[in-house]
């Protein structure tokens, strides 16, 4: 547990740093760079004897310049389980790269995410000698989603990512997993509208 808030609490930092790096090195005026969060409902299907849980997910993107509308970026997420699994229930945080393909009000994704989850077994199960109550493990996560702009600020994103989980429970010492989530998304507008200064008004100076 410690190691995985050890985790998000780096990547969290990483990411506050790079935003702050990129934004430094990028006019506010040219919206080259965005930043935004995301929260929302998560189904997971575990791998685990057909186990399934339910939980919440929030997570923050920075994407970055760009090139024929496709903008590379940084995404870190985590999820927290709101409802027991019928085999386990999980929580993790992860932290990788995105690339963002934009067409009209449609992006779609691709990431890939690394980091750490607890795995909390329902029953306990004894391999040899040991009983396990929980599993640490590392994750690595493909993915793919789409969002969709309402507004200037808000959207609606759907998403699917394929997580190796390590864990015991299984004689192959590994479960890939199918995380299946829906979001709502607010992006930040740093993109500052300048306008002209109202002159003071000088009598003399407008009868010339």
């Amino acid at each position: 547990m410690l190691r995985l808030k050890s985790f998000f609490c780096l990547g969290l930092c990483l990411g506050c740093g790079s935003i702050m790096a990129a934004g430094q090195a990028v006019p506010t005026a040219s919206q080259a760079s965005s930043l935004s969060v995301f929260g929302g409902l998560t189904g997971v299907y575990t791998d685990l004897d057909g186990g399934r849980n339910l939980g919440i997910t929030a997570g923050v993107d920075y994407t970055v310049g760009g090139y024929r509308r496709f903008h590379p970026g940084l995404e870190i997420r985590g999820t927290y389980p709101i409802v027991d699994g019928t085999q386990a229930k999980e929580k993790d945080a992860l932290v990788g790269v995105r690339v963002t393909h934009q067409t009209g009000p449609f992006n779609l994704y691709g990431d890939f995410l690394f980091g750490r989850g607890e795995i909390k077994y329902i029953a306990p199960f004894d391999v040899g000698t040991l009983q396990y109550l929980a599993t640490d493990t590392n994750i690595y996560s493909p993915g793919v989603g789409a969002e969709y702009d309402l507004t200037h600020h808000f959207a609606v994103r759907a998403d699917a990512q394929y997580e190796r989980w390590g864990t015991p429970a299984v004689a192959s010492g590994a479960v890939w997993e199918t995380v299946l989530t829906g979001a709502v998304t607010y992006k930040f507008d740093f993109n500052h509208h300048f306008k002209r200064p109202k002159r003071d008004f000088d009598p003399a100076i407008s009868n010339h």
